[in-house]
């Protein structure tokens, strides 16, 4: 059954680019932006994840937490973040992607006429209670979260 606006958002504990264990649910009584992509430091990645860098003072004003999702290491999201100063976390969910299966945001890809099992470019934004309260699986990667600024109504 696909996830919906207004249900639970399942929980996780990943490591992030420290190896440091980070759970979901430590993050009630903030709104939580949950993004899933394919791969660190690649163009479309970059995009979003500078964009989300780029709007940080504007979702950290509004007390948004931001949480990148890929398959990447954690030695590959430190080079990442270092590269391009990217202030929010960024966790791992090695194969066979249990967290991004769960958010259905993990599974047969099409990409340059070719299919692979792949993370799929998807966002969610949870509400302060841990419900889900956007869905994003159209996702244009330059322009992701000022999208959820406009849709959240924020300033």
């Amino acid at each position: 059954m696909a996830l919906q606006i207004g249900d639970p958002a399942p929980d996780f504990t990943l490591p992030n680019q420290d190896g440091k264990l980070i759970k979901l649910s430590s993050f009630k009584g903030q709104r939580v932006v949950v993004y899933f992509y394919p791969k660190d430091d690649t163009p479309g990645c970059t995009k979003e994840a500078c964009n989300f860098r780029d709007q940080w003072q504007v979702l950290q004003h509004n007390g948004i937490q931001v949480l990148g999702i890929s398959k990447d290491e954690a030695k590959s999201h430190s080079k990442f973040i270092d590269k391009y100063q990217l202030p929010f976390t960024l966790l791992t969910d090695a194969e066979p992607c249990p967290v991004a299966s769960s958010y259905e945001s993990f599974g047969l890809k099409k990409f340059m006429g070719r299919e692979y099992m792949g993370m799929m470019r998807h966002t969610y934004v949870l509400d302060q209670n841990g419900k889900i309260e956007l869905i994003y699986q159209k996702v244009k990667a330059a322009t992701m979260a000022e999208d959820i600024i406009r849709d959240l109504k924020l300033n």
